[in-house]
């Protein structure tokens, strides 16, 4: 990993719920952003290529004004049209070589690994920055998701140089113990977004500052 780019995946790493209004959408994030998110990931499944464009583009301007890196799931050619920070990858999005090829070294790229230690490995292997576990608890995003245990990231924790991410059914309730087994960040989205007030639950997130294990 670029030492450059070392820190950057930490704390409440914010991925957007689908929205098809890009004001109301824009709203959401400055509230979260306000609230202490460090990452924001745009996410969106419901929409087709010319809204993620004009939400993606909308996003870099507001990720810019708080200095918080941009990824976008799945698609390194939008990453790369927006300009965005980096893209996150999942297990049918194409490989790590193929994204910095897109993308050039000076971006991020994160891969999700679900609960299997190799992938992560070999992800690193080909060049990963930052590397994502999950679900750890049950999510309304994804409900047939893969379970992933805390003592998964505990391995990783020893075994993984790189940011390790925690993702599915977490909240401030839950997501201290993954902070503790060794998460650097926590990725979440209904617990922050589906709440009455977004900035308060991102203010909540962020307050989760246990030390990682050693």
């Amino acid at each position: 990993m670029n030492p450059n780019r070392d820190g950057l995946i930490k704390g409440l790493y914010a991925i957007t719920p689908d929205e098809t209004d890009t004001a109301e959408l824009l709203r959401k994030v400055r509230l979260a952003l306000l609230g202490g998110a460090r990452v924001l990931q745009y996410r969106n499944k419901a929409a087709d290529a010319a809204l993620r464009l004009e939400q993606a583009r909308a996003l870099r301007v507001v990720t810019q004004e708080f200095s918080v890196p941009l990824i976008i799931n799945d698609d390194a050619m939008l990453a790369r049209e927006v300009d965005a920070d980096g893209v996150h990858l999942g297990g049918e999005d194409g490989s790590v070589a193929g994204a910095r090829a897109v993308l050039g070294s000076g971006k991020l790229i994160g891969v999700s690994c679900y609960n299997r230690l190799e992938l992560a490995h070999e992800a690193v292997r080909q060049g990963a920055d930052y590397v994502a576990f999950g679900s750890f608890f049950a999510s309304a995003v994804k409900p047939g998701a893969v379970a992933a245990s805390t003592e998964l990231l505990r391995q990783a924790h020893r075994e993984i140089a790189v940011p390790l991410v925690a993702i599915g059914g977490i909240t401030v309730h839950n997501g201290a113990q993954l902070l503790e087994a060794g998460a650097d960040a926590l990725a979440v989205i209904s617990a922050l977004f589906g709440l009455a007030d977004i900035q308060d639950a991102a203010r909540q997130f962020s307050k989760l500052t246990i030390p990682k294990i050693t």
